[in-house]
């Protein structure tokens, strides 16, 4: 009898990236208007950045993964960034033209929008932490 031993709990999340199709655009729009400041450390296909207490990291497209086919990348994902300058952060992507797709609220999170990136993930920044 074949018995396999109970496996060890995950403890959380550790890492999160997302497949661009721009590597340089999108590491300066999340460094534009995200302010997030690109670690040293990480491989030549993909840029970390210096977040706590999760590893948040940007990447050159998979092999055999198509975002142009998807309506929108990352549909049923919900990515949430803390930031501490929520409401100037929406104002400069709206400025400029990018797509918000949740207006600024006051809730739970305390000031929380989401808007699209570049590639069309939504990304939703709150303040509270």
């Amino acid at each position: 009898m074949n018995r396999r031993s109970n496996p060890k709990p995950v403890t959380g999340p550790d890492f999160v990236s997302l497949q661009v199709r721009d590597l340089d655009a999108s590491q300066a729009f999340y460094e534009r208007y995200l302010g997030l400041v690109r670690s040293p450390a990480g491989p030549p296909h993909a840029v970390v950045f210096t977040t706590t207490p999760i590893a948040f990291a940007l990447r050159d497209i998979v092999p055999g993964t198509d975002l142009a086919a998807a309506d929108q990348p990352g549909v049923g994902v919900a990515l949430w960034l803390h930031g501490t300058e929520v409401q100037a952060m929406h104002d400069a992507l709206q400025a400029d033209g990018h797509r918000i797709v949740a207006a600024p609220i006051d809730g739970p999170f305390g000031r929380t929008f989401t808007f699209a990136d570049p590639d069309g993930y939504h990304v939703t920044l709150h303040d509270k932490a």
